[in-house]
């Protein structure tokens, strides 16, 4: 089975605070000539998308570095329940101190808030990946973390400590992936982005079972 764990890119939908709006308009039309195309507005990081490490790390990888072998791969679904605005450690990801020394390759962290993506005021209230966690994550092998949320960090700061310690490693982040809290515990994903040479783009999320 396929489980799309993408957000539909739509016309106005919700952007991270200060991004590029998104706009899907009619450029042209079949009335006047002869086919429908779509004109497209956006940022690097609209909807469910992949952060390269040049998003935050000056002279970074961009994606044109980026293969789709590091984006498609066996994940682990690390689940979590913290409130809004709340931070969430290794503790919580792991309550029962059962995870491996050497985990998958990618690690899905749900936390429920994909549920508020249209939500003005929740969205931006989300919980945040404590950086600490973020490298025990990496040291035992994960390369993309991705979350269900705007960002692993606070959205509205001014630092972003989750992204200087896994861009600035050298991994990736994925975000605004939606439905991993339906997933399996251990599942197949791939995270297929446009093929753009930034700091990011737009990806279409998928989880196999």
């Amino acid at each position: 089975m396929i489980h799309d764990l993408s957000h539909v890119v739509s016309d106005g939908m919700p952007v991270y605070p200060g991004d590029p709006e998104v706009h899907v308009q009619a450029g042209l039309t079949i009335a006047a000539d002869g086919v429908d195309v779509a004109r497209l507005t956006m940022g690097s990081h609209t909807g469910t998308h992949v952060d390269a490490p040049s998003h935050t790390v000056p002279g970074g990888r961009t994606m044109a570095s980026v293969g789709l072998d590091e984006l498609v791969g066996d994940a682990i679904v690390l689940r979590v329940r913290v409130g809004e605005g709340e931070t969430y450690g290794w503790r919580d990801l792991d309550p029962q101190g059962a995870l491996p020394e050497t985990l998958p390759s990618i690690a899905l962290i749900s936390t429920g808030w994909d549920a508020f993506f249209t939500d003005d005021r929740r969205r931006l209230r989300h919980p945040a990946l404590d950086p600490a966690a973020a490298r025990m994550l990496i040291d035992r092998g994960v390369h993309v973390i991705a979350v269900d949320t705007l960002s692993p960090d606070p959205t509205g700061g001014a630092a972003f400590p989750v992204h200087d310690v896994v861009l600035g490693s050298d991994h990736l982040i994925v975000e605004n992936v939606r439905g991993v809290a339906t997933l399996p515990d251990r599942v197949r994903v791939g995270f297929f982005p446009l093929r753009i040479c930034g700091d990011g783009a737009p990806v279409r999320a998928v989880a196999f079972t």
